[in-house]
């Protein structure tokens, strides 16, 4: 495990200092707690936006709709 030194304003590090010792937990492990979560919610929006950019791009939606059509010709081949 790597060390890590940063500043945090003063009422950060009171609310932190706060939540750890009504949780039982230490800072450092409920700032790891809080940064994993934080880090995953920032990967979830950037994974939204990737749908979000391609609902827009009109070469994905023709491959998707051409995806489709095979699809449904695989469908209706089985159920013949």
């Amino acid at each position: 495990m790597t060390t890590f030194t940063s500043s945090l304003p003063d009422d950060v590090l009171k609310m932190l200092a706060e939540k750890a010792k009504a949780h039982s937990v230490p800072k450092n492990k409920l700032i790891e707690r809080a940064l994993r979560l934080y880090l995953d919610q920032l990967n979830r929006a950037e994974y939204v936006q990737s749908y979000k950019q391609m609902a827009n791009d009109i070469d994905v939606l023709k491959v998707a709709e051409e995806g489709m059509a095979e699809y449904m010709q695989q469908l209706d081949h089985e159920e013949g």
